[in-house]
């Protein structure tokens, strides 16, 4: 399935566009176009709750002239509407001053291939809430300490344009689908909850591949485990990170300071570090626009740039950071694919696609094994990260106790506390047994999907935040 990019603005008047745009002696200038069509669904308690549909269509122009950015976004497509559009950036552009600034026209009226084998805009809503239907009831099958399921349902279908005065014309056909199923179970201890999701770069096939079921299953036992579950230890504690669930840790702990723009701010502890040996040998983190269906992937960045494979730091060593264009335009090397934006109404800033560290050859089952005692953490939750020190403090939502070498006990909600370039260095163990896993990244108030991931490996000291002693 292919999208022209001439389906969205047709290429002549793109053209005109970044003449009107760069007519007054601008440096850059960048037309991006957008549409995008979205559904959401939400079920709780047996009852749908909410069902949208939506679609947003507009494009950003960007100018650059000197050290100054103007930007400006409108709604309206059509040459005129563009037209004004640009001038209105241009303007800004001269003002001068440095930095950003933007402007909006407001609303002035009411092209790569897609990976999806089924476009979501084609099945019926009917059936795509028998799928929230299908995990509510899969969820209660568990037992009868489940006392309230919540399910949501998400696609998205995003044609983009990209061009610029340098001649670049480019698109791509973004489809992605989600599923998410959170379980409360009820028992003595009290309350329980327990979640799942399911968010792949593809279309409705998701379901195909992963059954719902299976989902509110695992949401279900995480919810009905944690009844049972005794505090968590504190103080200083060797970790095992089952695979998939700790890539998060290292988007936030590790990879924000590897963004250029962080970088040239002095808001990095990476800062001037390359070729330094900043972690452990065991460790290369690599970021990575193509894997095949993952969150974060896509043909081409939202400057038009095709993604690519980029190696952050290589058994241990810093060797390069992530770069938009106009970052990596100003130290004469190219984008590495990494300027990304949540619409057209944003300014695109240097952002991550699928941040992964690399697997390694230790078994998963043999470094739980040579744990004495320690916390095995099957699921991180949310956290906050100092990007400029790396300090984080994150949530557990899913761990169990270690000891003599075997994963006994259900342990309750706590954080790990620590810092990532710490981390980074006290990994002493890496398995094979590498996965994925979905999030939604947030950075000055733009939010876009990334992927994250690693094999199972162990930190060989981490804070516990519990409430029980060590």
């Amino acid at each position: 399935m292919t999208t022209s990019t001439s389906e969205l603005v047709d290429a002549s008047v793109v053209e005109r566009t970044l003449g009107v745009a760069m007519r007054h002696g601008a440096a850059f200038a960048e037309v991006f176009v957008e549409d995008k069509r979205t559904t959401g669904i939400s079920l709780d308690d047996r009852r749908v709750e909410e069902l949208t549909s939506g679609r947003d269509r507009g494009a950003g122009i960007r100018v650059v002239v000197g050290e100054t950015t103007g930007f400006a976004h409108t709604a309206d497509l059509s040459e005129k509407g563009l037209a004004e559009a640009a001038e209105a950036a241009a303007a800004v552009a001269r003002s001068g001053g440095g930095g950003a600034r933007e402007v909006a026209l407001g609303d002035r009226r009411p092209v790569a291939p897609s990976r999806a084998e089924i476009l979501p805009e084609g099945v019926e809503k009917a059936t795509k809430v028998e799928l929230l239907r299908r995990a509510d009831e899969a969820a209660r099958a568990s037992g009868s300490s489940i006392v309230q399921v919540s399910a949501g349902y998400g696609d998205s279908r995003r044609r983009i344009l990209v061009a610029n005065s340098d001649g670049l014309l480019t698109g791509d056909d973004q489809v992605r689908t989600r599923f998410s199923v959170m379980c409360v179970a009820s028992g003595d201890t009290g309350m329980q909850t327990g979640y799942e999701s399911l968010a792949l770069t593809v279309g409705f096939e998701l379901f195909d591949r992963f059954p719902v079921e299976d989902a509110a299953s695992v949401a279900a036992g995480r919810a009905v485990a944690k009844l049972s579950a005794r505090p968590a230890p504190s103080g200083v504690l060797p970790i095992v990170i089952k695979s998939g669930t700790g890539g998060i840790l290292f988007h936030e702990a590790c990879g924000h300071g590897l963004e250029a723009d962080h970088v040239v701010k002095d808001a990095s502890a990476y800062r001037g570090r390359i070729g330094e040996l900043v972690a452990s040998p065991l460790v290369t983190l690599v970021d990575d626009g193509t894997p095949a269906d993952q969150w974060g992937t896509a043909s081409i960045d939202d400057e038009g740039r095709p993604a690519q494979r980029n190696v952050l730091i290589e058994n241990g060593v810093l060797v390069d950071y992530m770069w938009d264009h106009l970052r990596a335009r100003k130290e004469g090397r190219e984008s590495s694919g990494n300027g990304r934006r949540q619409s057209y109404q944003h300014l695109p800033m240097v952002r991550m696609t699928n941040t992964y560290l690399i697997a390694g050859k230790d078994d998963p089952d043999e470094i739980v094994a040579q744990t004495p005692y320690g916390v095995y953490v099957a699921k991180l939750g949310g956290g906050q990260v100092n990007t400029a020190t790396g300090d984080f403090v994150f949530g557990m939502t899913e761990a169990f106790l270690i000891e003599n070498g075997r994963i006994t006990e259900p342990l309750r909600d706590a954080n790990l506390i620590g810092n990532g370039p710490d981390v980074l260095r006290k990994i002493d163990a890496v398995g094979d047994d590498f996965e994925m896993c979905p999030g939604t990244c947030g950075k000055d108030g733009q939010s876009v999907p990334v992927g994250c991931g690693q094999a199972t490996l162990r930190v060989s000291g981490v804070t516990v935040g519990g409430t029980a002693g060590a």
